[in-house]
Order: structure tokens, then C-alpha cells, then sequence
């Protein structure tokens, strides 16, 4: 065997022995400072290299004076190493800590700002990271706060509007227990609209209360849109004409879709009870279905003269009713809620725009497969 291989030999055995104690007290400190890991880390090439050394030496491969010059030679590259290992681990301490700050703001409800001066390139990833969490997380608290000012005001409303019914049935029921009714069959008739209304109020509620605990189950069907618009358009015809509003179907294309035809009947139905109610009388609703690059797109157009800009995203909120001046009394700001809901389980979506003169509703649906 030739003296470089037993040199090289007796140098991997010695750095090896060195290179598995130092892996031991890695193992054993892993929990302790990253300035701890790396100043064992240097430690570790240090002595791995006198190990080799002495083992060749001891193999008598090197003289005394030989010895003597390598090992001080080891020992000033201890001391750099060391130094340079310290100073490293600092450093990166101070930037974790920094960083550990930071995040704890945004955890505290603020917003995550990244610190300032140079950092690892794992370091930076994670400060990024943190920076789009912080930002989702911002949007996340801005939704939480609106639902909950929609949930507030939804509850005003809703308790509002069954006052006042229950305050009429109250009355009217105990003018017919008193006798002193002049009219009892009128009472009768108007005690019967009123608990209509209070009917289909509870059963909004229980639609939306559905829709939000993702309990809508849906039955799709293969349906033309010519028939799912002629049934809702004669559904709300008596209503249209009480109004005095013209009621305009002619841009229907018989367009299948794959949807629930009770929820999609639903849909069609509130769309076009709120455009009724928002028209003027001699006024115009048109629906209109079509193909788009989209999907198909069903839309409803009214002549309430227009929504304003700023309230226009909160159009299908839950409660939101507009104005005073907006505000039918039969209304509860559940119906456009309860037309997004149904949609977006049809994994469609429902948008609305100002047109001249009034509002385009749309709802988008996935055309069916042919």
C-alpha cells in the first residue's frame, strides 16, 4: 500500500471520529442558539483537521517539527473560524429577533412591516411569506368587520319589519276578540297578508341561514333557460301589472343549462320582484338570456334610475336595503343575499351595473355540456 493512501487512510479516520462527536453535541444542543451550532460547526473542521494530523503523525509520516508548524497553523485557523462563526451566528440571531418582532405585530391585529437591513436569503423568504400572510390576513379581518356590521344591521332591520306586522295582527285580532271591528272579513283579508309576509320573511331567513351554513343541497337538472324565464316571468306578471310595469322577455335564447330548477326559479323570481318593486309605474323590466365566452348570462333590467357608485359592492349584502327612499315595505334586504348564494352554489356569479336610466343585474352560469 503506498504512503499518500495510508496518509489519507489515517487522516479520514481521525476527521471522522471528530465528525461523529461533533454530530453527537449537534444532536444534544440542537435546541440552543444558531450561534452555539455554528461555532460547534467550526469547531468540528477545526479539529477534524488536527484529528487527521496527529493521526499521521502518529503514524510517525511526520516529523516533530513538521508536527509543530501544522498544528500552530490549525490553531490561528481555530481562532478565525471561530471568530468568523461567532459573529455569523450573532448576526443572524439579531435578524431572527428582529424578525420575531415584526411578525408579532401583525399577530396583535397590526400589519407586518419587514425589517430594515440585509438578512439571509431564508430570512427574507420567510419576511415575504410573513408580508402576504399579514395581507390576507388584513382582508380576512376587513370581510369580518363588514358581515358582522351587515349581521348588526340585518338583525335592526329584521326586528323592524316583524314589529310592525305583529303589531298590526295584534291589534286587528283583538279588535275582532272586542267585537268593535267594523269591517271583520276586511280585518280577516289583511290579517292573512300579513302573516304572508311574515311567512315568506322566515323563509328567506331559513333560505339564507342554509346558503351560509353551506347546507344548500342542489338537484341539477338539464334545463332550457326559454322555459325557466317563461315560468318566473309568469309567476311575477300579477305583480308587474299592480305595479303598472311592462314586463319584456324577447331576448331569450333556448339555451340548456345544468342547474337546480326550484333554487334557479328562486333566483329569477327575486331578480324580478326587485326590479318591479324599484320601476316606476310605465316603466320597463326586460330579461334577457344569452351565450357568452363565459357561460350563459341571464340579466334583468329596471328603470329605478341607478344605484350610487359607492353603494354598488354592497348590493348583494346581507340586509342591505339602499336608501329609505329604496326600501319597500314588504322588503328585508334578503333577496339579492339569497340571489348571490344560489348562484355562487351553481358555481356561477351574480354582478350588477348601472345602465342608463336604471340597473342590469347579471348572473353568469356554466353552459351546459352539449
Amino acid at each position: 500500500m503506498s504512503d499518500n493512501l495510508l496518509i489519507a487512510l489515517y487522516a479520514f479516520a481521525g476527521a471522522a471520529a471528530t465528525g461523529l462527536t461533533g454530530a453527537g453535541v449537534l444532536r444534544l444542543i440542537r435546541r440552543r442558539s444558531l450561534t452555539v451550532s455554528l461555532a460547534v460547526v467550526a469547531a468540528v473542521g477545526v479539529v477534524a483537521m488536527l484529528a487527521g494530523t496527529l493521526a499521521v503523525a502518529w503514524a510517525m509520516f511526520l516529523s516533530a517539527h513538521d508536527l509543530t508548524v501544522v498544528t500552530t497553523v490549525v490553531a490561528m485557523a481555530a481562532v478565525v473560524s471561530l471568530a468568523t462563526a461567532l459573529l455569523l451566528g450573532r448576526w443572524v440571531v439579531a435578524s431572527s429577533r428582529e424578525l420575531a418582532v415584526a411578525a408579532r405585530s401583525f399577530g396583535d391585529g397590526g400589519d407586518f412591516a419587514a425589517p430594515d437591513g440585509p438578512a439571509t436569503a431564508e430570512l427574507a423568504a420567510v419576511s415575504r411569506e410573513l408580508a402576504a400572510t399579514s395581507a390576507r390576513l388584513a382582508e380576512s379581518r376587513e370581510r369580518e368587520r363588514a358581515l358582522e356590521a351587515s349581521r348588526r344591521e340585518l338583525v335592526a332591520w329584521i326586528s323592524h319589519d316583524l314589529r310592525t306586522p305583529l303589531a298590526g295582527l295584534r291589534a286587528m285580532s283583538e279588535a275582532l276578540e272586542d267585537g268593535v271591528a267594523a269591517d271583520p272579513a276586511r280585518y280577516l283579508r289583511q290579517m292573512r297578508t300579513e302573516v304572508e309576509r311574515l311567512n315568506d320573511m322566515v323563509g328567506d331567513l331559513f333560505e339564507l341561514s342554509r346558503i351560509h351554513a353551506g347546507a344548500l343541497a342542489l338537484t341539477p337538472t338539464r334545463i332550457s333557460l326559454y322555459d325557466l324565464v317563461g315560468d318566473a316571468l309568469a309567476g311575477v306578471d300579477p305583480l308587474a301589472r299592480a305595479h303598472g310595469v311592462r314586463l319584456v322577455g324577447g331576448r331569450v335564447e333556448p339555451v340548456p343549462v345544468e342547474v337546480d330548477g326550484k333554487e334557479m326559479s328562486r333566483v329569477l323570481g327575486n331578480l324580478l320582484v326587485n326590479a318591479i318593486r324599484r320601476t316606476p309605474a310605465d316603466g320597463t323590466v326586460a330579461i334577457a338570456a344569452e351565450r357568452s365566452p363565459e357561460g350563459v348570462v341571464l340579466s334583468v333590467t329596471d328603470g329605478c334610475g341607478g344605484i350610487p357608485e359607492e353603494d354598488l359592492p354592497r348590493v348583494f349584502d346581507t340586509g342591505w336595503r339602499g336608501t329609505h327612499a329604496r326600501t319597500p315595505p314588504a322588503g328585508a334586504g334578503l333577496g339579492l343575499a339569497i340571489v348571490r348564494g344560489i348562484v355562487e352554489a351553481h358555481q356561477g356569479r351574480a354582478d350588477v351595473r348601472n345602465i342608463p336610466g336604471g340597473c342590469r343585474f347579471e348572473v353568469v352560469l356554466p353552459a351546459a355540456a352539449s
